[in-house]
């Protein structure tokens, strides 16, 4: 028997788009695999939020050679309802001939994530809806939310397979005005409901004081705590799917996850049901290793406690991020059509999380995307070493920890099948992963320079700032320099970063001022793209 007690936790626009439902296309799977050991029960420990923690098993319905990777979810009428929030989204196969799809099934799950504003107070709290297979009772019943007078809510989704389909019902997605993609490509795992509106209503009230995103914080490393637009965050398809998670009982039924259902399920074998997004990735595992903590608001379905969101972060990321401000590029895995840039496409997505329209592939360059992402990212996973080797990798099937998790999904970010930033700069990645026999990252080199376990007893100095170990990064006239003592030649190596020019601004959703640092700008190659 599991117990699953959960402990107190310590105390931005355009008009909306018609809803859009086509014909799946080819999509390749992202490189944030959902958490969960193939054809193994695992016990193990996921973290849902600043203080709270689950024991949770991954959930397998089936142990098939082939699961389904497309599936499609029913979207209940009127979802931007209290009534629509609490009826459950049905999933079930885009094709029957590919097989069924399970929501208890760990690499076909789908995951959908509310916020609510209210434009009385400027609030924002979240509530995340239910999903169960066609045609199945929920484990639990899912709570009714009160909603405040002239509450605007939008919906997001994420999926763990490869293609999710979103179907309509009494007309809700054009109630909902649902964005699955453009024309007849969807985007893949993610899609959207009233976004757009969501945002402006948000960042109105940024703009006028209503609504404060916190501040980022100093972590553990001694740096600004990132968000999900630093460059040391994203990878070939930022900011998708959501933090939502489920429990799932031994009879393949969910339910909300919150604490009246935990204590009510405790006894059948209940798991918990994670989305693999780029956001968990942050909220979670990063800022649990450098000692961050994310922006959460209200749960609706779950009085007393917060949770982090995906408009959360976005929010947070477009008020605090420093330059250069990672926006998708026009490369983004989730944004072509055909394998082909698609600026239409890209735009639809960068709605959905409040990120300004390109107008030109110059404004969205990829080649300026890659070369910040050479000079940011590497130098703080190692920066990080010391800190994201103690903690757990995301994904145990692809890497031991942390660290050597963000090491592999920068190589997969960097390399052809992602942003293709090793043709487009024509660098090698500057980072070497070490793969045990069954494929699992088990150590990475960065610049050739391996990572030991900080060494309390030797600090250095730097213009009057310790750096503990010698491992970490701090700002030397004006430059970003890392450093790392290296056991084997008893020295300390430091790489500063080169100074980057000063990048042009853009005006779009996002800041008080309406003005996001446009750095993905440059002329390149990949920058020609056709804008339908």
């Amino acid at each position: 028997m599991q117990t699953l007690t959960r402990p107190q936790a310590p105390q931005v626009n355009r008009p909306p788009r018609p809803a859009v439902n086509r014909t799946l296309r080819p999509q390749r799977r992202r490189q944030f695999p959902p958490l969960m050991l193939v054809g193994t029960m695992v016990t193990m420990v996921v973290a849902l939020g600043a203080g709270v923690f689950f024991v949770a098993r991954p959930y397998f319905a089936s142990h098939a050679a082939a699961v389904n990777g497309n599936c499609s979810l029913i979207v209940p009428a009127q979802p931007l309802t209290a009534q629509g929030l609490a009826t459950p989204y049905q999933l079930l196969a885009t094709d029957p001939n590919q097989g069924a799809c399970h929501e208890a099934d760990a690499g076909q799950a789908a995951f959908v994530q509310g916020a609510v504003f209210d434009p009385a107070t400027g609030q924002i709290s979240i509530y995340n809806p239910l999903v169960v297979d066609q045609g199945k009772q929920p484990a639990a019943q899912p709570v009714v939310p009160q909603l405040p007078q002239g509450a605007i809510v939008a919906l997001w989704f994420g999926f763990n397979g490869t293609n999710l389909t979103l179907k309509n019902a009494q007309n809700s997605l054009q109630d909902g005005k649902c964005i699955n993609g453009s024309r007849n490509s969807i985007f893949g795992q993610f899609a959207y409901c009233n976004a757009p509106a969501f945002f402006a209503a948000a960042n109105q009230a940024i703009q006028a004081g209503k609504l404060v995103p916190p501040a980022l914080g100093t972590g553990k490393d001694g740096m600004v705590c990132p968000t999900v637009r630093d460059f040391s965050v994203v990878d070939m398809d930022q900011s998708d799917n959501v933090t939502t998670t489920y429990l799932v009982d031994g009879n393949g039924n969910t339910a909300q996850m919150n604490a009246t259902n935990a204590a009510k399920l405790q006894n059948v074998n209940v798991q918990v049901q994670v989305n693999g997004s780029d956001n968990r990735l942050l909220a979670v595992a990063l800022d649990g290793a450098l000692g961050c903590s994310p922006w959460t608001a209200p749960d609706l379905t779950d009085p007393g406690h917060t949770v982090p969101a995906l408009p959360l972060d976005e929010l947070q990321a477009a008020a605090h991020q420093a330059a250069p401000v990672a926006l998708s590029p026009n490369r983004h895995a989730m944004a072509k059509v055909n394998n082909k840039i698609n600026l239409h496409k890209l735009n639809l997505y960068r709605e959905g999380v409040d990120q300004p329209d390109s107008p030109n592939g110059s404004r969205s360059s990829t080649t300026t995307y890659c070369k910040n992402l050479l000079a940011i990212a590497p130098m703080r996973l190692l920066a990080d070493a010391s800190l994201t080797k103690q903690h757990a990798s995301p994904d145990p099937a692809a890497a031991n920890n942390l660290f050597t998790f963000l090491a592999q999904r920068f190589n997969a970010t960097w390399g052809a099948n992602g942003l293709d930033c090793q043709a487009l700069l024509r660098k090698n990645s500057p980072i070497k992963v070490t793969n045990d026999a069954n494929g699992v990252a088990i150590d990475a080199t960065i610049n050739g320079m391996s990572v030991a376990p900080v060494d309390n007893t030797t600090n250095c100095t730097m213009n009057g700032t310790v750096i503990k170990g010698c491992v970490g990064m701090i700002t030397v006239n004006g430059q970003q320099c890392s450093f790392l003592f290296d056991k084997t030649t008893n020295q300390v190596n430091i790489n500063c970063q080169a100074a980057m020019t000063p990048p042009a601004t853009q005006s779009g959703a996002g800041t008080p001022q309406g003005q996001i640092p446009a750095t993905n700008q440059g002329v390149s190659a990949d920058d020609t793209a056709p804008n339908n």
